[in-house]
């Protein structure tokens, strides 16, 4: 029986700060492969008495940790090699998710002008809006070249405050009014502390899509989410 090896894919999203999971395709050809035979079992030159004939060569994926290989056709393994980024479940919900999300970030921050007393605070502020704002541009014209803009965000945005539940760090009404009314240093601190938790629950959704998500476009923008916002957070840490 002889062995030849298709050349490995990469996979199509590069996944930082998650397990990366190597699609590594190996190719075990069966023995007394006849192409051109439609024979019986047995049957054609050179096979094995008794041999079942064979389609063509088996192809073998490891899957993930934790799950077991599959077993494809060569015309499935071809499919296998070629890049698909295609945007799966967990692309949509986390852009449908962090567009609301940097939203309210957006919303805290323009507060600040008027009841920051902390030049450090004031910086900050302009640091996350000046970030924050072209991410969300960027977010809902990757929506719209999907063509599920309608579709998606009016699902995501009709389940009110249901859907608020599943956006780790956003505030609170009763925090965000409590924000609106302080002044000052009372203002300042209370600002860290909310976006500190704020940029937190960013992170813990931009890390989700990266082990979970498929899309290119969508790991770079939770890339950047987690590298800026994890180095906010120490900002903001130092600054408390």
């Amino acid at each position: 029986m002889s062995h030849r090896r298709i050349p490995a894919s990469r996979t199509s999203v590069r996944r930082a700060g998650a397990v990366t999971v190597s699609l590594a395709v190996a190719v075990l050809t069966l023995g007394a492969c006849d192409s051109g035979s439609s024979s019986g079992a047995g049957s054609g030159s050179g096979g094995e008495a008794g041999s079942a004939p064979s389609a063509g060569p088996s192809v073998i994926v490891p899957g993930k940790p934790g799950e077991t290989a599959a077993t494809l056709s060569a015309k499935d393994a071809q499919q296998q090699r070629t890049d698909d980024d295609s945007p799966n479940s967990a692309d949509f919900e986390y852009v449908e998710k962090m567009i609301p999300h940097h939203g309210q970030a957006l919303e805290m921050t323009a507060l600040v002008p008027a009841r920051a007393k902390s030049t450090k605070v004031k910086r900050l502020a302009d640091r996350i809006t000046a970030a924050q704002k072209p991410e969300v541009g960027a977010m809902e014209r990757w929506l719209k070249a999907q063509g599920k803009k309608g579709e998606r965000r009016a699902g995501a945005e009709g389940h009110g405050q249901h859907d608020h539940a599943g956006m780790p760090g956003m505030a609170t009404p009763a925090q965000l009014k409590q924000l609106r009314a302080a002044r000052g240093e009372a203002f300042d601190e209370l600002f860290l502390k909310l976006m500190i938790t704020h940029h937190g629950g960013a992170v813990t959704m931009a890390s989700d899509a990266l082990s979970e998500g498929n899309n290119v476009l969508v790991e770079e923008m939770a890339n950047d989410v987690v590298a800026q916002q994890t180095s906010e957070i120490n900002r903001m840490r130092a600054m408390g």
